[in-house]
């Protein structure tokens, strides 16, 4: 489907979308409600690849949330925003436009080069850049810890942050996780 296509459903332009929407189009149209006017529905004006990006992310981290609890047994909302869980929330978000630019434009489009080129660069750094220099700030918070208390670098240390990327395994199930939903939004519209 093309963009028209999507977002006047079925009908022609300027019509009414129709009454039997399903769970996941009434998330997209929450989400769409939120400042993205129309993204769905009805008429012109909205942001369909925006609407399904901003709720693959909300999705990955609502189940990243919910894997921290089940592990932690606590709730800790400011994990939301962060790097840790199961899944890549970003690649989530940027698999989720890629599809859905596909969906909207055609995968013939320069907008789906852009938003591929995008994902996978986003990716990339996500598993390869951001992870390594996770791993480096474990290792030197673990150096200075061993430091004596008395060396001139322990009153001024604060403690780098560890969970700045994710796993390849991550990666890979955040953007198979932004995928499907954009694929399944696109094809309940």
């Amino acid at each position: 489907m093309r963009g028209s296509e999507m977002l006047t459903g079925a009908g022609g332009a300027g019509t009414a979308p129709s009454t039997a929407t399903s769970g996941a189009a009434a998330a997209v149209d929450l989400v769409a409600g939120a400042g993205v006017s129309g993204a769905i529905g009805g008429g012109g004006g909205g942001n369909f690849p925006l609407a399904v990006a901003l709720l693959a992310f909300a999705f990955a981290n609502f189940v990243n949330l919910l894997s921290i609890w089940l592990k932690e047994k606590r709730w800790d909302a400011r994990k939301f925003l962060t790097s840790a869980g199961v899944m890549s929330s970003l690649s989530a978000t940027v698999g989720s436009l890629a599809v859905a630019v596909a969906q909207q434009e055609g995968a013939d489009s320069s907008a789906f080069a852009l938003a591929l080129v995008f994902a996978a660069v986003v990716m990339y750094d996500a598993s390869g850049i951001r992870w390594h220099t996770g791993r480096q700030a474990a290792l030197l918070n673990q150096i200075v810890c061993d430091f004596p208390p008395e060396h001139p670098i322990i009153s001024t240390f604060r403690p780098l942050r560890e969970p700045l990327g994710h796993s390849p395994l991550q990666v890979f199930a955040g953007a198979l996780v932004g995928c499907a939903v954009a694929y399944f939004i696109g094809k309940s519209v």
